[in-house]
C-alpha cells in the first residue's frame, strides 16, 4: 500500500512486464500535477496482471488500453477500451490518467478526437496543441448526477478529517456528485482549513468503501470581488482529494473530482450557465506538486468539460 503523500514508481520491473509510460497530467513540469501509469497495449493482460502493474507502479491511477468494443463508433487508431486501476483497486473512470493516455496517443498518432471506453461509460477526448505547442486534452464527462449525503454520513466524514462542522462553507452544501465516479463533496470555510490534512485513513477508507466513494473532493472557494470584463466571479477554486480506498494518503490532481464538481455546482444554481462558463482549480499546490485543471459548463450540454496538459516523466 503506497500512504505516502506523493505517489511514486516502484524501482525495476519484473522480465516480461508490459511497457509502462509515466505522465504527469495537468501540469507541463514533471514535478508538477499528478502522476499516472499508461499502457497503451494491454491486450494480453488480464484484470490480475493490471492490477499488479498498478501497484508496481505506484501511482494513484494506471490507464491500460484495450481494442475497441465492436459498437464503438470512432475511426480506426481513435477508438480504445480502457480500464483504471489504483495500487489497491479498479475505478471506473480517472480523469488524470485519461488525459495522460489521451496525450501519450496523441505524441505518437497527432491530436485530434479519441474516444474512449471506459466502464464509466464512453468519453470523448480532443487533444490540440496549445501555446507553445504543449499538447491539451480536454474530456467529456458521461451525464452527471448529484445525491444527498446522508447526515450520520456526513458526521463521520467530518470525525475522520477531523473537521468541525462550523468549518465548513455553508453556501456549498455536502453531496455526492458523480461524473463517471462518486466523490463527496466538502467545502471548507477557509483556506486555512482546506491546507490543514490529517486524517485518520482506515476510517475514511471505510466510509468511502460502504458509500462507493472514489475520493473526497475537499474545495475551497475563493471569493469574487464583482464582474470584471463580463465574466462570472467565484468561480476559481482550490482543491484536495483523499483517496485512501486507493491506497494514496492524496490524489495531486483529480480530473473525475473536477467533473463531479462542476456537476455539483451547475445542479445546486451555484453558478449561472446561460453561457458557457470555465472553472479554474488549483490542485497539488499543498503537497508541494501543483497543477491546473479547467472545467467547462455548457448551457446546452449537461456533460462536463475537463481540460488539461501533461508531460512526459523520466
Amino acid at each position: 500500500m503506497t500512504t505516502n503523500d506523493t505517489p511514486g514508481p516502484a524501482a525495476g520491473h519484473p522480465a516480461g512486464a508490459p511497457d509502462v509510460l509515466r505522465y504527469t497530467a495537468f501540469s507541463t513540469d514533471p514535478d508538477g500535477g499528478n502522476p499516472a501509469g499508461v499502457v497503451l497495449d494491454a491486450a494480453g493482460l488480464d484484470e490480475e496482471r493490471m492490477r499488479a502493474v498498478a501497484a508496481e507502479v505506484g501511482y494513484s491511477e494506471t490507464a491500460f488500453l484495450l481494442p475497441p468494443p465492436p459498437d464503438l463508433a470512432a475511426p480506426p487508431g481513435r477508438g480504445f477500451g480502457v480500464r483504471y486501476f489504483s495500487p489497491l483497486a479498479e475505478v471506473p473512470f480517472c480523469g488524470h490518467a485519461t488525459v495522460a493516455a489521451a496525450v501519450a496517443l496523441a505524441e505518437r498518432t497527432g491530436p485530434g478526437d479519441l474516444l474512449f471506453a471506459t466502464p464509466a461509460g464512453t468519453v470523448p477526448v480532443t487533444v490540440a496543441a496549445g501555446p507553445g505547442g504543449a499538447l491539451r486534452a480536454t474530456l467529456t464527462s458521461v451525464e452527471p448526477y448529484v445525491a444527498e449525503a446522508a447526515p450520520a454520513d456526513l458526521a463521520e466524514a467530518l470525525a475522520a478529517l477531523d473537521w468541525r462542522a462550523d468549518e465548513l462553507d455553508p453556501a456549498l452544501p455536502a453531496r455526492i456528485a458523480f461524473a463517471g465516479a462518486r466523490h463527496l463533496v466538502l467545502a471548507a470555510a477557509t483556506r486555512q482549513r482546506l491546507a490543514a490534512l490529517e486524517y485518520d485513513f482506515e476510517r475514511l477508507r471505510a466510509l468511502m468503501l460502504r458509500l462507493d466513494l472514489t475520493t473526497v473532493q475537499l474545495v475551497w472557494r475563493e471569493p469574487g470581488a464583482g464582474p470584471e470584463a463580463g465574466r462570472q466571479t467565484g468561480t476559481v477554486f482550490h482543491v484536495r482529494d483523499p483517496f485512501p480506498v486507493g491506497g494514496v494518503v492524496e490524489d495531486p490532481a483529480t480530473g473525475a473530482a473536477a467533473a463531479a464538481l462542476g456537476g455539483y455546482l451547475r445542479a445546486l444554481g451555484l453558478v449561472t450557465v446561460t453561457a458557457p462558463v470555465t472553472l479554474t482549480l488549483h490542485q497539488g499546490h499543498d503537497m508541494g506538486r501543483p497543477g491546473l485543471l479547467e472545467v467547462e459548463l455548457r448551457p446546452d450540454d449537461v456533460r462536463v468539460r475537463v481540460s488539461g496538459t501533461a508531460a512526459r516523466i523520466g
